[in-house]
């Protein structure tokens, strides 16, 4: 892959894993107008290589806006007074669960997915509609807790599927159980930790068995373009989380809702055309 292509993938992921517009329906529709991917292929092996490592560049972002959080977590390990800190541990590793058996029991449907252009482009517009749903439906207010946790891990879930926002699913679930959207963006974003280095890991795994070996598979994963990437995700990535934060604070979520229908209707008609 020529390092430009991958920087313009990367700078798109950056911006679309944490606006709440698919990084994943954003990535695959840049790669099919890139030339990357081929209208009507469903074999991408290598491919999805290059998006997990892309995704690690946006865990860089997520590590760095969120230091503070994260240290603390780390020290309610040893410290019995920080309880609350200790909780959101447990809380993440529930909202987990959800993508981790989705994935398992429907691995072969999403990987289908992404070799259909219209289908991803279509799921925009769920996402979009996604987006609206916290103004017409909202539970009594509480934290995170149990109950949030897990609606908010089926909603990343439903997000596997190319198209359907990760961000944009968690918080908007977040919001409909109650959670405050600042609390509800914060979890989102601390819930893509664990997705994206299990993520990282099965890919790892696949390719290993793929290429015979685990050095292999780290050469397929870490190449000179793909790193250009997954920088350009990183520094991105970083800018589009004080971005969301901000919409949130200031109630305008819903605001991301008509670039998704916009963007999913040319989409539609684009692919449906070639």
């Amino acid at each position: 892959m020529e390092i430009w292509k991958a920087i313009v993938v990367g700078i798109v992921q950056g911006l679309a894993e944490f606006l709440p517009i698919s990084s994943s329906g954003h990535i695959v529709l840049t790669q099919y107008l890139l030339g990357i991917r081929e209208v009507g292929a469903t074999e991408h092996a290598s491919d999805l290589s290059f998006e997990i490592i892309l995704h690690v560049g946006t865990l860089v972002s997520v590590l760095i806006y969120f230091k503070r959080q994260l240290w603390n977590m780390t020290r309610s390990l040893y410290t019995p007074e920080m309880k609350e800190e200790r909780m959101m541990i447990l809380w993440l590793g529930l909202a987990t669960l959800p993508a981790v058996a989705a994935a398992l029991l429907f691995k072969d449907f999403f990987d289908a997915v992404p070799g259909r252009p219209v289908l991803v482009s279509g799921l925009l517009i769920v996402t979009g509609l996604l987006l609206f749903v916290p103004r017409l439906l909202k539970g009594r207010e509480r934290k995170v807790g149990f109950a949030g946790a897990l609606i908010m891990g089926v909603g990343q879930a439903f997000a596997i599927l190319p198209g359907v926002s990760r961000s944009g699913s968690t918080i908007a679930a977040g919001m409909v159980s109650g959670v405050k959207p600042e609390k509800a963006a914060e979890f989102s974003f601390l819930m893509s930790i664990p997705a994206i280095a299990g993520g990282f890991v099965f890919t790892l795994k696949d390719k290993q068995e793929a290429e015979g070996s685990y050095m292999a598979a780290l050469k397929t994963c870490f190449n000179e373009a793909y790193l250009a990437g997954a920088l350009a995700a990183a520094v991105v990535g970083l800018f589009a989380i004080y971005l969301v934060m901000g919409a949130v604070r200031k109630g305008k979520l819903e605001y991301f809702s008509y670039y998704c229908f916009a963007a999913g209707i040319a989409g539609m008609v684009y692919f449906s055309m070639s």
